[in-house]
């Protein structure tokens, strides 16, 4: 069972206690991402992520690295458009040493000067590494694209410029304003007891304040249909198309989940069996949702030989119209949402699982659901249920597609205009 308990300062903690495990994980989880940056600042969230690794008022970075190894513990974290997590998993009889180095990386990293330039390095090498990698990048170059007008369109990692202009100084403001008791919260899962948790999170992370109130950067996020083709020196074309969907708290979330997973979210989906098994036309081909507290898309991945585009795309398009058309079997539906609720269950047996899924659900919806809450949800979709969702999905007048790669001698919008209008 998950208790929801707030330090002396008004941070709330997520608590699950696990007895039959050995390993307790933690994490730190901050409401602020690239979403809440202005395009001057654009990756200064993500930056920050990077400095509290950098060393604090008392350890080094190396410091940092040794105290976690020497118990065996796990420390990492990632930022993303919404909000930045600090996580780490360690043995229970080693947790208040976790505890120790997290508090200390997450409220008194040093910011020196010499770190971020340094770091710049880093992050530099990061943005290059993305734009080699047209398989990752044909995801954020649309999404950009479609979000452009607001700052959900900026990049998570900001652009070399943008960081070339960050000091020392703009991080350590931005942080001081970003990182607020308003817009946190903590999750623990694992072999603890609550009332002994409480005050040792409490003890290391209770009195923390600021004095200013808490100003968050406020976006209103629009879908505008994009299309996006970029040239890269490589062999295959990676494409991704887009249609506009629910937010995360939207009521046909879990019949989304459910259709997303017997579209395209697996080997036994109809996009993979059909385009990929019948067809044998890409490696690899998937559908997946983005969603975000105000808006989302539907997205469509395939990998191919530049040759097979169109008839790529001429299957997909099939295979919408054969989902909005008719209402899936009640047999298939009853598998899916078994492998689901199998998959689900078993990725509650990990306590970094356990934690990450009370955190993420605590900081974006102000509430956790029980793993029976979340089965039972999943339990009732029906066959209408989905073919609604389809055909609230896909509407041909908002799709947009992005395709990078080799793309030279590839007619990309002739193609996806005749296939899709």
């Amino acid at each position: 069972m998950i208790e929801l308990k707030k330090l002396n300062n008004g941070i709330v903690v997520a608590l699950e206690e696990i007895a039959y495990v050995r390993s307790i994980s933690f994490g730190i989880w901050v409401k602020n991402g690239s979403r809440n940056e202005t395009p001057e600042e654009n990756g200064v969230s993500h930056y920050i992520e990077h400095m509290m690794f950098k060393g604090t008022e008392k350890r080094t970075a190396k410091d940092i690295a040794e105290e976690m190894d020497a118990v065996g513990g796990q420390i990492n974290a990632y930022t993303t458009k919404e909000y930045t997590c600090y996580h780490t998993r360690v043995l229970d009889e080693h947790f208040d040493r976790g505890l120790d180095v997290m508090e200390d990386m997450v409220l008194h990293s040093a910011f020196l000067q010499k770190e971020v330039d340094k770091e710049r390095n880093v992050i530099t090498e990061e943005i290059y590494m993305y734009e080699d990698a047209p398989e990752e990048l044909v995801h954020d170059a649309l999404q950009d694209a479609i979000w452009s007008d607001s700052s959900l369109g900026m990049p998570i990692l900001g652009t070399e410029e943008t960081i070339g202009n960050l000091t020392a100084e703009h991080i350590k403001a931005y942080y001081e304003a970003n990182y607020h008791t308003e817009n946190m919260v903590l999750s623990v899962a694992g072999n603890f007891k609550t009332d002994e948790m409480m005050e040792k999170l409490n003890r290391k992370l209770g009195s923390f304040h600021r004095n200013q109130p808490y100003k968050p950067y406020e976006t209103k996020a629009e879908y505008k249909v994009s299309h996006v083709v970029r040239e890269k020196d490589v062999e295959q074309v990676h494409t991704v198309l887009a249609f506009p969907c629910f937010g995360r708290n939207h009521k046909d979330k879990y019949a989304l989940a459910v259709f997303n997973t017997m579209f395209g979210g697996g080997m036994s989906s109809r996009l993979f069996q059909k385009v990929r098994e019948e067809e044998g036309l890409t490696y690899s081909i998937y559908s997946y949702t983005t969603a975000f507290d105000d808006t989302g898309l539907f997205s469509i991945y395939a990998g191919m030989n530049p040759n097979q585009l169109e008839r790529v795309f001429a299957l997909v398009k099939a295979e919408i119209e054969e989902v909005k058309a008719h209402v899936l079997s009640e047999k298939w539906i009853a598998v899916t949402k078994e492998q689901m609720i199998s998959n689900f269950i078993i990725g509650t047996e990990s306590t970094l699982n356990r934690m990450n899924s009370a955190g993420a659900a605590l900081l974006l919806r102000g509430s956790v659901d029980e793993t029976e809450e979340v089965i039972a949800k999943l339990s009732v979709v029906t066959g209408d249920d989905i073919l609604r969702v389809a055909n609230t999905i896909f509407d041909m007048t908002q799709i947009s597609w992005c395709a990078v790669g080799n793309v030279k001698n590839l007619d990309v919008d002739g193609i996806a205009n005749k296939i899709f209008s």
